[in-house]
């Protein structure tokens, strides 16, 4: 293949009018529009209908993230409104899920808009909804490399949770393109209606358009479903803006892993399976990087993919089933029932799917890494399919329309 350090990102570009740019999502979820890209023939369809267009006895591939509300805004006393963006927890865990538990004070990593009205002391907003004289207090207490800041957050009553004080005190984190302030509704339409895991800064929007009455007749296939989870972070919404790939740094995600979802790929064999999402997409592929490294005696105790993984390792020797097999045997040496790892893995064009044939999609930003993913899955039909969705006025990002692509080999 192509050294992939070598795609210039001009020829990943298109014209995105900004009217056709979804502000609010649809009345009904499995009303938006599906396209349909197979061996070169493009279709279009109702969502409601994705059912006859999955092949039966797939294996659909769910992200089961939940979109924490990451956003708090603060008033200072002399007026200034502070706004801070949780990313990630750094103390008492890092790990996210443990920090939605704490009690009483936690630090994140966090962005901070209006910062320069910001340098020292608290701020504080009210906790009316929780308790009769409730606060939330924030203190910057450290400048991080990549530009963003260590915040301690206290807070009282102290036995409430963080989880309980972002659901009170925080705002849904819509993402940059959505121009406009959130409102009631988008606390449950940006929200997948599987989600159970929280620590996402954005939904995993390709599942924003499932129902249950959408997953009973995809069911009724013969189809079975099984999760993963990876949190999405900032870094999706990064945009590329270097000349070449080669010179773009690829954000890096937490990923968990079952051992059940493990053995259900395992019982696939040559199935197919259909990741619901990029960020499925990602983590799936990753496993399979997982297990090669493991195989080929690269695993240095973390696992963690990074970025130009795929097109360094050998892996000719090793098929799908032993790659799986080898991330088992690691939770059976570890006593463990769910993988904990990393990935910053970028599919671009001319990559090779080991794990995933298909994949369920909203359509993405120009010059972005999951244009490239979606180019890599379709080759240059990517460019016809996107100028048949912007000639057939489909509505484009988060809560826009969807798509379904296969690779060569379903």
């Amino acid at each position: 293949m192509t050294n992939p350090s070598l795609i210039r990102m001009a020829d990943y570009d298109y014209l995105l009018p900004e009217e056709q740019i979804a502000q609010f999502p649809l009345k009904e979820r499995d009303a938006s529009r599906l396209l349909v890209s197979r061996d070169g023939k493009i279709s279009t369809a109702l969502f409601s209908d994705i059912d006859s267009y999955i092949p039966s006895e797939s294996l659909l591939v769910f992200n089961d993230t939940r979109v924490i509300r990451a956003r708090l805004l603060f008033r200072k006393e002399t007026g200034g409104l502070i706004e801070i963006f949780c990313l990630e927890p750094l103390s008492p865990v890092t790990a996210v899920e443990a920090s939605f538990i704490q009690t009483g004070e936690c630090v994140w990593k966090c962005l901070i808009g209006n910062v320069k009205r910001w340098k020292t002391g608290f701020l504080k907003r009210e906790l009316a909804g929780l308790s009769e004289g409730g606060q939330l207090f924030a203190e910057r207490t450290g400048n991080l490399e990549d530009g963003s800041f260590a915040i301690a957050f206290h807070w009282n009553p102290p036995e409430l949770t963080f989880s309980q004080v972002m659901e009170e005190a925080g705002e849904v984190p819509l993402p940059p393109y959505i121009h406009r302030h959130t409102v009631a509704e988008d606390a449950s339409r940006y929200q997948t209606i599987y989600a159970r895991h929280e620590g996402s800064v954005a939904a995993p929007t390709a599942g924003l358009h499932f129902t249950e009455k959408v997953m009973e007749r995809i069911h009724g296939k013969g189809c079975r479903f099984s999760n993963v989870t990876l949190h999405v972070g900032l870094g999706t919404f990064r945009p590329v803006t270097t000349q070449y790939l080669g010179e773009h740094v690829m954000h890096r995600e937490k990923i968990v892993v079952t051992r059940r979802t493990l053995e259900e790929l395992l019982e696939q064999e040559e199935r197919p399976i259909i990741a619901v999402g990029t960020t499925s997409a990602r983590t799936l592929e990753s496993l399979y990087w997982m297990g090669v490294k493991i195989l080929s005696g690269e695993n240095q105790g973390e696992l963690t993919v990074f970025q130009w993984d795929p097109y360094t390792v050998e892996t000719d020797s090793f098929p799908r089933k032993e790659a799986l097999r080898a991330l088992v045997g690691h939770l059976d040496q570890n006593s463990s029932e769910a993988l904990h790892a990393e990935t910053q893995l970028i599919i671009v064009p001319g990559y090779q799917f080991r794990i995933v044939s298909g994949m369920i999609t909203n359509f993405h930003l120009p010059q972005s890494t999951l244009l490239l993913l979606v180019a890599a899955m379709t080759g240059p039909q990517w460019k016809t399919v996107y100028r048949f969705a912007l000639e057939q006025n489909f509505r484009f990002l988060s809560y826009g329309d969807c798509c379904l692509f296969f690779t060569e080999k379903v």
